[in-house]
């Protein structure tokens, strides 16, 4: 954590950062890679450090990618000062976290990159997809997007698809 602390002095000698994006994956599709208890012995302290010194350093916003299970590990990524779980699977129960932990925490995702991207994928999935995440998770605290978060998709055509569906969802439902 101190070595990635002085490259962040660096970072922000030079730019003007108001917000960040880290991806790091903390468990699989069902469940964390590590219990909760472990999470908060073993990983939790450096992200306690890192992410407060972003913050103290005048960053805004904290984005932190997990496409995976991590609902046991909510409450600790709002100590850690992330502001928004990126790549929130289904799995997850997004609409009930949201009820829990919003106004502390932001949800980015609720379209399982799975669910979309595959061979025969057609334009209707994707739009059925993007608009069932719209209609569970609300306008509150959730911003609609595929788990994957990268701006990239296995098959053709898919993430771009995706990009046009949440724009025209969120027309309708923002």
């Amino acid at each position: 954590a101190d070595l990635y602390c002085r490259m962040i002095d660096k970072f922000v000698e030079h730019f003007s950062i108001r917000g960040i994006c880290v991806h790091d994956d903390w468990g699989s599709q069902i469940s964390t890679f590590l219990s909760p208890d472990m999470f908060r012995e073993f990983i939790k302290p450096a992200f306690m450090k890192i992410y407060g010194y972003y913050k103290s350093h005048g960053v805004q916003v904290i984005a932190h990618h997990s496409d995976s299970y991590a609902a046991t590990l909510v409450p600790d990524m709002i100590d850690m000062g992330i502001d928004i779980w990126q790549g929130v699977m289904t799995s997850n129960n997004i609409p009930e976290l949201i009820k829990q932990y919003g106004g502390k925490i932001s949800f980015m995702g609720g379209v399982d990159s799975a669910t979309i991207d595959y061979p025969d994928w057609t334009v209707d999935d994707v739009a059925r997809e993007v608009d069932r995440a719209c209609r569970e998770c609300g306008k509150l605290y959730f911003i609609p997007g595929a788990s994957q978060g990268l701006p990239v998709s296995t098959f053709p055509g898919v993430y771009e698809e995706t990009s046009r569906q949440i724009e025209l969802a969120s027309k309708r439902y923002f």
